[in-house]
């Protein structure tokens, strides 16, 4: 990416970018660009509450981790390849899957494939054991946050409830997902590299992009007839018009 941002303002600047273009072209890439973008403006507030051990540290690695999503998705609209696990979320933008299925594949790949490697860079060279504590406080954050954006997604996916109604936390049953398992498997990502050398990183990262692009393949075609009538289900009641999605987003 040319002139990628540098610090969390100028991301925001760049994700409002990536919200307004998916509103005109129309498309569900909004759905997860908006989400991020709530979180990162709260990570945001926290640093400047200096709420972490070391917040210089904190905006660095927000930035080299959005920096990452960012690529992706300049690479995918030059028609270059991003990454597997970017790609498969970029070509089912159309896709009629449920609001939450596009959510959910954006948040599979930022968190249990990029965070990891963003996590590698930025202790490079220094003992990753130190980034752990502000690595972890930030599921704190998104914990506080999690009620928030099920409310207002359920305002745009009226039926939603039908996931917790077919069994209990179905909603991450589409693929065993949820935020505290992927930031916990993105540590463990992270660990990893930080003890490889360059040659074996390369491999580890590929085979890594491979496993969760085959998760977003899950998730866009989760096993059981079940849940797959529940979730067409879902999807025929949502709202479809893309910026109608994005205001009730955004409305308090």
């Amino acid at each position: 990416m040319t002139n990628p941002p540098n610090n969390i303002y100028e991301v925001l600047i760049e994700l409002d970018k990536i919200i307004a273009k998916s509103i005109e072209d129309g498309d569900y890439l909004s759905i997860f660009a908006y989400v991020y973008r709530r979180t990162t403006a709260q990570i945001k507030q926290e640093i400047l509450a200096e709420k972490f051990e070391d917040n210089e540290r904190m905006e660095r690695l927000d930035v080299v981790f959005a920096n990452r999503y960012l690529d992706a998705y300049q690479r995918f609209k030059n028609g270059k390849n991003p990454t597997a696990s970017w790609q498969v979320p970029f070509d089912a933008r159309f896709k009629k899957l449920t609001i939450l299925q596009h959510l959910v594949m954006g948040m599979s790949a930022h968190i249990n494939f990029d965070l990891g490697i963003a996590a590698a860079e930025i202790a490079q060279g220094q003992d990753i054991k130190d980034l752990k504590n502000d690595f972890m406080k930030v599921n704190e954050i998104l914990a506080n946050l999690t009620n928030e954006m099920q409310s207002r997604v359920s305002r745009v996916s009226n039926l939603l409830f039908l996931l917790d109604w077919i069994g209990g936390k179905s909603d991450e049953k589409i693929a065993n997902f949820s935020i505290k398992k992927a930031r916990q498997f993105a540590w463990n990502v992270a660990t990893t590299l930080s003890v490889l050398d360059e040659e074996d990183k390369l491999k580890a990262i590929e085979a890594f992009d491979d496993q969760i692009a085959k998760l977003n393949h899950r998730i866009q075609n989760p096993p059981g007839k079940i849940l797959n009538f529940i979730l067409k289900i879902i999807g025929f009641f949502e709202e479809k018009n893309i910026e109608k999605i994005v205001e009730n987003l955004r409305a308090n």
